[in-house]
């Protein structure tokens, strides 16, 4: 891991197994980043701990007896600062329900101390992010469920997006994915300058758009650099021609 000692998170371990938490404080050790400051058995705990000392990290397990992880993660949101959440946990199907809830990543035990030092990197990239960020109102990156885990996405790595009923797909590259948003939800926090809405199911990146096609009888479609040609929504059609001067 990259040693950035000017960047140390202070941690809480959430976790209601006592060898779970001596495990985790161990792993934690071993990272200069992270300072831990405390360790909570239940969900309860961990909120007042969390309100009382302000950490900038919770390690979070997702079942527990009473408040889970889930609930903690969602009180936790409404304290000031907000601490960034890892999930920690030995269940894979909770990821989308994490990733809606901001997750900075989402770690399968038994935890390897590289993977968790990726997640690490993660909270240590998003909080720069945070930082330079600040002021900006538009969404610069995804975190999207993937193989038990979340992939971080640069929001400028998205050419296309695609709804499909309550979900929306990422198109990066050759590789695709799913994520919990409507399309009209995400539009809203995408920078106009750099993403355009032409159909009710589709959105894309302005400069993915090579040129637009007259078909005739009011038909226009939007050429992409990849050569496709898609149909240009009548309810989209003024300000995708407006984007063009037309």
């Amino acid at each position: 891991m990259t040693d950035n000692s000017t960047e140390t998170l202070r941690t809480l371990i959430v976790d209601d197994e006592p060898l779970a938490i001596e495990r985790m404080q161990v792993l934690c050790a071993e990272i200069p980043q992270l300072t831990v400051i405390g360790t909570a058995s239940d969900g309860e705990s961990a909120l007042r701990l969390a309100e009382k000392l302000s950490p900038d990290l919770l390690l979070l397990d997702m079942t527990m007896p009473g408040m889970d992880g889930l609930q903690v993660a969602q009180n936790a949101r409404e304290q000031d600062p907000q601490p960034a959440v890892i999930f920690v946990t030995a269940h894979e199907n909770f990821a989308v329900e994490a990733f809606d809830l901001e997750a900075i990543d989402y770690v399968l035990k038994p935890v390897a101390s590289d993977r968790l030092e990726r997640a690490i990197e993660r909270a240590l990239a998003r909080r720069g992010e945070a930082a330079g960020d600040a002021g900006s109102e538009w969404l610069t990156e995804f975190w999207v469920p993937h193989r038990s885990e979340l992939l971080r996405i640069d929001a400028e790595q998205v050419f296309r997006i695609d709804a499909e009923r309550d979900y929306v797909r990422l198109h990066v590259g050759e590789t695709s994915y799913l994520l919990l948003q409507t399309i009209a939800g995400l539009e809203e926090k995408l920078d106009p300058d750099k993403f355009i809405r032409i159909h009710r199911s589709t959105i894309l990146r302005r400069d993915f758009i090579r040129g637009l096609k007259h078909e005739g009888l009011g038909v226009w479609c939007a050429e992409l650099d990849d050569g496709e040609e898609l149909r240009i929504g009548r309810t989209y059609l003024k300000q995708v021609k407006a984007m063009a001067g037309r």
